[in-house]
């Protein structure tokens, strides 16, 4: 070790370049998998925020990947879920399900001379929360009784928030949503994207002060979930017998309704994400092998240097062996001390990068290691044809050159 050290010292520019060699492949390695495995994390997050993790939607058609006939055949016959539907789905929920009746549409929101264009605003019931992560920051959700009465109250999310109240607290400020006053009673922390949509611009309200403003949808999205300790697939079948005694359908009978699983886009984003980090090892492995070759060549080069010096240790007794570890040691210290400089470079950059794109990249345990550990192994793969090369040295030769 201390004879590798010793090479390393004296040629300092040329260790620095094969050090540099390594720690930009390890940095590369640490920042994609460090980024990919986040922006996985952020997209499952934001599926769960958007569909809810244990929860299922009860809708008149979920159009999926059905074909334009398949599609419109749906259309035809199934019917629209009204409120009644859904007052007899409550009064049958036999504490198995519960329920709340959703409905949507765009709207500016304006406040303070301010406007918020197209805000999505959904119409809902006060059960939401325990169905889907509606995220409160600040304030709270709306009440039974103000869903009961039909309260001018929102929830607005942190778009709004940022577009009407910048340099003030939102709660209790009053807004307009198509010509109406609400009172704002909660903000939503930033829930991020969702299939492409903004979940920051939601504003939410009651379904009865909804339905006073825009007037009864045609048909209800109803988001339902198992309470306590209820499998969200026994609610599920519940919700779907429930609905098929509603719609008086016979055994052989097609439901007229569907319910839709978060399962549908939970896989669509595990597929994404597998497909995106499918591209992190070979980007890696890329880095490594450039990183390797420039390890290899400075080691064969130090060989070179060192012809006569290791003509003269094998002549004063040292062994094959020998040489082979002095000359592995070179190349492992390059790759290990590269390889630590690349984990703080990809500390500062994920840091950085954590920060203007709020999705948490904090560089963990098992990847710095795991990073680390391939570096050590591309040093010893790098160092083992020069280490060959220079055990096998003819003596006498090596001790005839200058």
């Amino acid at each position: 070790m201390s004879e590798a050290l010793g090479t390393l010292a004296r040629n300092p520019l040329r260790a620095s370049l094969a050090g540099l060699a390594m720690a930009v492949a390890v940095a590369t390695t640490a920042v994609v998998q460090t980024g990919l495995d986040g922006l996985a994390r952020s997209a499952r997050q934001a599926s769960a925020r958007a569909f809810g993790s244990d929860s299922f939607v009860v809708a008149k058609v979920a159009a999926g990947n059905l074909s334009r006939r398949a599609l419109a055949g749906k259309l035809e016959r199934n019917a629209n879920i009204t409120r009644s539907d859904v007052r007899f789905l409550d009064k049958v929920a036999a504490g198995r399900v519960v329920y709340a009746a959703t409905a949507q549409r765009s709207a500016d929101i304006s406040a303070g001379g301010r406007t918020f264009e197209d805000a999505t605003v959904n119409g809902t019931e006060w059960t939401m929360p325990g169905i889907r992560d509606i995220g409160i920051d600040r304030g709270r959700f709306f009440t039974r009784d103000e869903d009961v009465s039909g309260a001018q109250v929102v929830v607005v999310g942190r778009s709004v928030v940022d577009a009407l109240f910048p340099d003030r607290d939102p709660i209790s400020q009053s807004v307009r949503v198509a010509g109406k006053g609400f009172r704002v009673v909660g903000m939503q922390v930033a829930q991020g994207t969702a299939g492409g949509q903004s979940l920051d611009r939601y504003v939410w309200m009651p379904l009865r002060a909804f339905e006073r403003i825009f007037g009864a949808p045609a048909s209800l999205q109803v988001f339902a979930t198992g309470p306590g300790d209820v499998v969200v697939t026994d609610a599920e079948a519940q919700a779907r017998v429930s609905m098929r005694a509603r719609r008086h359908l016979g055994p052989a009978a097609e439901d007229t309704f569907d319910i839709i699983t978060p399962e549908a886009s939970r896989t669509f984003v595990t597929r994404i994400t597998e497909q995106i980090g499918a591209a992190g090892p070979p980007i890696s492995l890329m880095a490594l092998i450039a990183a390797m070759v420039v390890v290899t060549n400075t080691t064969l080069v130090s060989v070179t240097e060192r012809t006569r010096e290791i003509g003269v240790r094998r002549a004063v007794g040292a062994r094959r062996g020998n040489v082979i570890v002095e000359t592995l040691a070179e190349s492992l210290l390059v790759a290990l001390v590269g390889g630590a400089v690349g984990l703080l470079f990809a500390v500062v950059t994920l840091s950085a990068a954590s920060g203007s794109i709020d999705v948490d990249l904090s560089l963990q345990w098992p990847v710095a290691l795991a990073s680390l550990a391939a570096a050590g192994l591309s040093g010893a793969l790098s160092g083992w044809y020069p280490a060959r090369r220079a055990a096998s040295l003819d003596i006498v030769d090596a001790l005839k050159q200058e």
